[in-house]
Formats: C-alpha cells, structure tokens, sequence
C-alpha cells in the first residue's frame, strides 16, 4: 500500500530473491520511461523501495505520481502471480 511520507508516494516491496526484485525494477523501468517520470528508489537484496515526487511542480504528489504508482502496481502483481 502506498503512502504519503515527506511528500512523496512511498512503498517497500518484499521479493523472494534479488533476482526478482531487480525483475521488477527493470520492468518498472520500461514502463516509467515511456511515461516520462522516473521514480527514486532502493534496491538492497530483495527489497526495493520507492518513492514518487514530481519534480516539476515543486517535489509534491501529483497525479503524474499516481498513475506511475498504478503502474507499478500493476508490474509488481504480475510478477507476484508468476
């Protein structure tokens, strides 16, 4: 679940290996850079941890976060499924 912290989206995903995490971070990868917003983030293991601000509009949550946020949401349950 996302939250709010220091104004920014924020949320910890828990993988099985590295491998997986790092998965994930390269499919979250393509898809942020289509959609021209990349997130900061945290890899250590099989944690990563992101957290979403945008830039432009003076480092707050925007909408622009929000989508990205489902999105990455959306990466990280297909991965869980497999």
């Amino acid at each position: 679940m996302w939250e709010v912290k220091d104004n920014s989206l924020y949320r910890r995903f828990q993988f099985r290996d590295f491998i997986d995490a790092f998965t994930f971070m390269t499919s979250v990868a393509f898809q942020a850079e289509q959609m021209g917003h990349h997130p900061l983030w945290t890899n250590q293991y099989n944690v990563v941890e992101i957290w979403l601000t945008t830039h432009d509009e003076g480092d707050i949550v925007t909408e622009k976060d929000r989508k990205l946020s489902e999105v990455i949401d959306k990466v990280y349950q297909a991965l869980k499924v497999s």
